[in-house]
Order: C-alpha cells, then structure tokens, then sequence
C-alpha cells in the first residue's frame, strides 16, 4: 500500500461509514440535544451499537466512547456529559464518540457544520495516524493525506447535513460482510 491507496481508502471510508453512520449521527445527537429529545439520543446510542458488524467493533466503540468521556469530562464538567455517562455506568446505553462530540458541541454552542466538520477531521487523523504505523509511510505523507483531505471532508459535510435521517447507517456492504466473514470464521474453529 502506498500514500495514493490510502488516500483512496480514506476516501471511501469517508464517502460511506463515516458519512451515513458516525456523521450522520452527530447530526442527529446534536439535533436532538437541541430540540431536547433525550429519548432520541438513546435511540441513536442503541443504534450505534447494533449497527457495529462485528463483537469487537461494537466493543471497541464502547472503549473508546468511556476514554473519551472521562478525558472529556475533566476539560468541560457539563451536567449533559455527566447525566450520558451515568447512562452508560448503568448499562443504560452503549457510549459513542459521535454523540460526545454532540453533547460538547452543543454546549460549547459550536455549529453543527462546524461540529461535523471537526468530528470526520478527528475519526481521519486518528486513522491516518494509526495508517502509519500499520503501513510504510512517511510522516510527511499522512500530513498530505490530512491536507488533501480537508476539501473531501466539507464535501461530505455538506452531504451530512442533507441527509434524511432513513439514511442513518448506510454503507458498503462488502465493508460490512468482511467484518461478519472474519467474526464468523474466527468462532467456527
């Protein structure tokens, strides 16, 4: 794999899982959250969760929903923050970064554009980072890859805030069966 490929494959991951699903559902936490619909956010978590393909995808989010709830609560002490973690503890809900980054968002009173803007911008630095540790590439490609990006992603913004909610976790579906395939595989031996 070289910078060209990954890019390419940034792009799609953008163009599909992280629009219809984690984009999409901060745009709707963050509506919700507006419009005080506290039942949605728990409809959005559950849906989070079960649209995971896979036990450790699904693990993961929630692992990576807590860290981030516990670094973010000590930054801003927000009773939203605390109330949604509280949930979590009780097994109430899953824990999702997406609706983090809504819960700040709105009480930061940061844009939804904005909002959406940052949170793909952070799923992909993240990616891009792990990428290249994972793959040989240099420090200053994935800082192109980040840059050349950053057009992409307000495309895809723009695509997210037209969204209709029915919409809310499309993707590929080959994406989606290589992760139950290798889950499957993984407990039939």
């Amino acid at each position: 794999m070289n910078k060209e490929t990954f890019l390419f494959g940034m792009k799609q991951q953008l163009q599909t899982q992280f629009s219809y699903t984690e984009g999409l559902a901060c745009r709707l936490a963050y509506e919700a959250i507006e419009n005080q619909q506290f039942n949605k956010i728990k409809q959005i978590d559950q849906e989070l969760f079960n649209l995971a393909s896979s036990r450790e995808i699904r693990e993961g989010n929630k692992k990576m929903g807590r860290l981030l709830i516990q670094v973010t609560k000590q930054l801003y002490p927000f009773d939203s923050l605390k109330l949604y973690e509280n949930k979590i503890t009780a097994n109430e809900l899953h824990g999702h970064t997406a609706i983090i980054f809504a819960i700040v968002s709105t009480e930061l009173e940061i844009e939804l554009e904005r909002t959406l803007s940052f949170y793909l911008f952070a799923i992909i630095s993240s990616l891009v980072q792990n990428g290249l540790g994972g793959i040989p590439l240099k420090q200053v490609d994935g800082k192109k890859i980040l840059h050349e990006l950053q057009p992409f992603i307000q495309e895809q913004v723009e695509m997210i805030l037209h969204l209709p909610e029915e919409e809310f976790g499309g993707s590929l579906p080959c994406l989606e069966n290589a992760h139950l395939m290798k889950n499957s595989l993984r407990y039939a031996y």
